[in-house]
């Protein structure tokens, strides 16, 4: 039996509360430059706060420590006391960091302090340090463990820090769970988004132990260290254990009885590494996509699809090519001037991208030539398809001109084993017959070995 906690998408709130509005309306300016797309609500004081912190959840709340009415830590108190908000960080921030303040400050619940003397700058960094660092503390754990008195009380405890838990009593389902769960930082609300962690019991019954489960996350799933942690709890607390446990793949290991500030501290610790890989993926694949996009009109460039072409034609049966040409190009450059004709470049490849679904690859060939491949599209699909773009094009007018296109198609339905070179180059002879028939036509290329047909 599985039992889950959803996790629901997100995006990044912070509650700056702060009675100087001059302050308030800096540090909001500096967060916004410095924290693309986060939602930041400004208060003057702890009252009007509390009324936001009734609606919504924030993930940080700045607070002053001198404020009107209420002050800063009773503000904090009022956030502990709050099933939304009670594990949301605080960080009071004060000149002058006074007994009170470093008497009571903690048992308030208070996260962190910040010297207001260093400056709003300063004030921001320290804000998206700690946004990272707690950031870690969110995320979806994959529990094994057979025994249903230990998984309520533990599921318990983790949920009670922020985590969202998937229990499930043995290494299999937990293996079929991972199995058909995605790993990808971007998935988040989707079906199949998958896990931060696995956290699991290393002696489990069944036919597969927990340490079965770790070889087989690192062997059949292939599942490196940083891109899906495992933490194993276990009775035994000697070093032969230990050895067993990270020898199976394991990054960390407790022992029961749980502790709750050891378990939540490795868990933090685990969540840190995914959420490190994470950025990184991330980071990886902005680049691949920068390197791979052409700048002027936002279509993929000739790498990419010399790069994915291949697997695209392999995964796709019946996938059509569409060589799509700019007629007399070359007179609107020398006429209007090469800014104009980078202005129809950059509006047709915007056209393009709007005009065909997301699982279209839309390519800049070359110059003013765009390739285009469409999957699951046999001849006749792919001479409708062309031809409907071809005259929806002639209403495009960009820059006030009129802009014809000529297209030629070939396609893979019917030719099994076809190369990414052979489509390319049967679309390119289809689209020199429309050119030689005077432009703005569509024509298909059936094989290499016919003779293109006219639309």
């Amino acid at each position: 039996m599985m039992m889950t906690t959803r996790l629901m998408e997100k995006t990044y709130r912070i509650m700056i509360v702060d009675r100087s509005e001059v302050a308030r309306s800096i540090i909001s300016h500096i967060l916004q430059k410095e924290m693309h797309g986060a939602y930041i609500v400004t208060c003057g004081s702890a009252e009007e706060a509390l009324e936001y912190l009734h609606r919504e959840k924030f993930d940080l709340i700045t607070t002053s420590l001198l404020l009107p009415g209420l002050d800063g830590l009773d503000l904090c108190h009022e956030v502990r006391k709050s099933e939304k908000q009670h594990l949301t960080p605080v960080i009071v921030v004060s000149s002058d960091a006074d007994s009170r303040l470093l008497r009571e400050g903690f048992s308030a619940g208070v996260t962190d302090y910040f010297n207001k003397s260093l400056g709003y700058k300063r004030l921001v960094e320290f804000i998206k340090d700690v946004s990272q660092r707690h950031s870690g503390l969110v995320g979806r754990v994959l529990y094994v463990e057979d025994s249903l008195s230990t998984a309520q009380s533990t599921q318990t405890l983790m949920e009670r820090h922020g985590l969202y838990i998937t229990h499930v009593p043995s290494a299999e389902e937990a293996l079929e769970l991972l199995r058909n769960s995605s790993t990808d930082p971007d998935s988040a609300g989707e079906e199949s988004q998958g896990y931060d962690i696995v956290f699991t019991d290393f002696f489990l019954e069944g036919q597969m132990t927990g340490g079965d489960l770790l070889y087989a996350i690192r062997t059949q799933l292939h599942y490196s260290r940083q891109e899906m942690p495992v933490l194993v709890i276990t009775i035994e607390d000697n070093k032969r254990c230990q050895a067993e446990i990270f020898h199976a793949g394991a990054n960390d290991f407790i022992t029961k009885p749980v502790i709750e500030e050891v378990l939540i501290a490795r868990i933090k610790s685990l969540l840190l590494v995914k959420h490190q890989y994470n950025v990184l993926k991330r980071y990886s694949k902005d680049m691949y996509h920068l390197a791979t996009t052409d700048s002027l009109t936002g279509a993929r460039n000739k790498r990419y699809l010399l790069d994915e072409g291949p697997t695209f034609i392999t995964q796709h049966p019946n996938t059509c090519l569409m060589m799509v040409d700019i007629d007399h190009f070359e007179i609107i450059n020398d006429v209007q001037g090469h800014l104009i004709g980078d202005h129809i470049l950059h509006i047709i490849g915007k056209y393009l991208n709007s005009y065909f679904s997301d699982n279209v690859m839309v390519v800049r060939f070359a110059g003013k030539k765009f390739t285009i491949l469409i999957p699951g599209c046999g001849v006749d699909k792919g001479r409708e398809i062309a031809e409907d773009l071809r005259l929806k094009m002639l209403g495009l007018n960009p820059e006030g001109l009129e802009v014809t296109v000529s297209i030629g198609v070939a396609s893979t339905e019917g030719v099994a084993g076809i190369l990414l070179a052979t489509l390319i180059a049967d679309a390119d002879h289809a689209l020199h017959i429309s050119q030689a028939q005077g432009h703005n036509r569509t024509n298909v290329c059936i094989s290499r070995k016919e003779e293109p047909v006219e639309n």
